[in-house]
């Protein structure tokens, strides 16, 4: 009987132990939410300051959804979400061009998200994002 005892307690004690360190996990290793409404401020040396907007819908890590902007047009997107790092891209018709547009950022504590965009062979730039 004592040595059930001395066994149960051993396991309990490593029960506690996976608990503890599954409530440890870093945000970063999570996938977070970032489904909803974006109002995207974007810098870049090919167009300025531009202000677009996407809608993103989110099935676990894979993300769809809407891009609207006055420069690039509208443009469905596709992209994911790997902890707290987002990524979503679509093609854009610009002057008659097609670009490969890529947005990779990360998503902070706070609810923004920043990070990169590059727009093929016009360049890159720097976003941030708040949702609405």
């Amino acid at each position: 009987m004592v040595q059930r005892a001395k066994w149960l307690s051993n396991q309990l004690w490593v029960l506690g132990a996976i608990v503890l360190m599954l409530c440890l996990v870093p945000l970063d290793a999570q996938t977070v939410d970032v489904a909803g409404m974006w109002r995207l401020t974007v810098e870049t040396d090919a167009g300025g300051t531009t202000t677009p907007s996407v809608a993103l819908e989110q099935n676990g890590s894979e993300l769809a959804g809407h891009y609207s902007s006055d420069t690039l047009g509208d443009a469905e997107v596709t992209g994911a979400v790997d902890g707290n790092q987002v990524r979503f891209s679509f093609e854009a018709e610009v002057q008659g061009f097609v670009l490969d547009v890529t947005y990779a950022g990360t998503f902070y504590e706070d609810g923004t998200l920043t990070g990169t965009i590059s727009l093929s062979e016009l360049g890159e730039g720097t976003f941030t994002g708040t949702r609405r």
